[in-house]
């Protein structure tokens, strides 16, 4: 099969992106029982591993008009002339090249999840924090071979984006390990959570919905690691660093709000850039969905104690103050439940198929005996 890049609809774009990184290596020599609930953490990890090939139903086929069973409702510019003048056939692209554009852009995602992830086994300097972030390291691969075997089926995919790969520098530049924490494991991770979740409740695709809900039951647990070291190191901070902290998280929030905007979709499909970006920032289900990116990130922020006047006056700027009230407990039960609801629907098709087969035995007439 050929590489993903070939099917980049973008041309020129480079095989490799390196970034410069100077950090040291903690080795710990305590080498102690560790905190409780991160050994749990821990724990956890490794007992959820599992196979992207033999857990997905890889069998399962997305419709070439619409991959993942997307209401065209949820298209940013459904309500335009734009659209209204698009034959069937148009429209039928820019469902395709959008859902492929937001896969490309959570598989892009998975990849800078993976290097941060090892970035932290090396650099965090307790030795239980070390012991989870292996597994994720892991499970980030995991997730970036579901996803690229699920653009495959699409037939295109897209680069990151400029936005993305911005904060991911950020993230991996920085020498300091809980800037690293800050950025993948609060916002980054935080944000595609609430991507992956809208794709996981209202797509119709069992596939699309199966892949994410998966991922999601990991990912869950990445976020709950970044609390965990981030709560316990945060309280000691002078106030010069916590402000540091403070006005990047706020920086990064924005700048990852603003993010989803799919510039090179229009450009690709040859469609009004400006026209479309505005209608699409407009529209009511975009709003709203930049309003829930961040359920997952502001009851974190507040439990890890960066929670001052500045960052609560930009969360109420944003209309996102109330997710404080957010029982993340509740949210990563309901991810488990939701990935455990997926896997017994794949129990019951293996089951009915090998009771089809020993059915069709019973009946099928023995070829008589010489």
């Amino acid at each position: 099969m050929s590489s993903l890049r070939d099917l980049y609809p973008i041309p020129d774009i480079d095989p490799c992106w390196t970034v410069p990184q100077n950090f040291e290596a903690a080795f710990d020599w305590e080498y102690d029982d560790g905190r409780k609930q991160m050994m749990h953490l821990y724990q956890k990890g490794k007992d959820m591993q599992w196979d992207a090939l033999e857990r997905v139903d890889w069998d399962l086929e997305l419709d070439s008009e619409n991959p993942m069973g997307l209401a065209d409702e949820l298209t940013g510019i459904y309500h335009t002339p734009v659209w209204a003048k698009m034959s069937d056939q148009e429209k039928a692209d820019v469902r395709r090249h959008f859902q492929s554009w937001t896969i490309s852009q959570f598989m892009q995602g998975e990849q800078a999840a993976l290097i941060c992830a090892a970035k932290i086994v090396q650099q965090v300097p307790d030795m239980d924090a070390k012991f989870y972030a292996s597994t994720q390291v892991m499970d980030e691969a995991r997730h970036l071979e579901a996803y690229k075997k699920l653009l495959q089926k699409f037939g295109v995919a897209y680069p990151m984006t400029g936005p993305l790969q911005t904060l991911v520098d950020q993230a991996l530049r920085d020498s300091r390990w809980d800037m690293t924490y800050l950025a993948m494991q609060v916002v980054i991770e935080g944000l595609a959570l609430a991507a992956f979740n809208n794709i996981r409740e209202t797509a119709k695709n069992p596939l699309a919905q199966m892949v994410n809900a998966y991922v999601m039951q990991d990912e869950s647990r990445h976020v709950a690691f970044g609390r965990l070291a981030l709560r316990d190191y945060y309280p000691h901070l002078t106030e010069a660093e916590r402000n540091e902290r403070e006005e990047f998280l706020v920086e990064a929030c924005y700048h990852m709000r603003d993010r989803f905007e799919g510039r090179e979709v229009y450009e690709h499909l040859g469609l009004p850039v400006e026209e479309c970006v505005a209608a699409q920032d407009a529209s009511a289900h975009m709003k709203m969905f930049r309003t829930m990116l961040f359920q997952r990130i502001v009851p974190i922020v507040r439990d890890i104690g960066l929670w001052s006047d500045k960052i609560q006056a930009a969360y109420a700027n944003m209309g996102v103050l109330d997710f404080a009230k957010t029982d993340y407990e509740a949210l990563m039960k309901n991810d488990n439940e939701r990935a455990e609801e997926f896997d017994e629907i794949n129990k019951r098709k293996r089951q009915e198929y090998v009771e089809g087969v020993a059915a069709l035995g019973a009946t099928t007439p023995q070829p008589a005996r010489a």
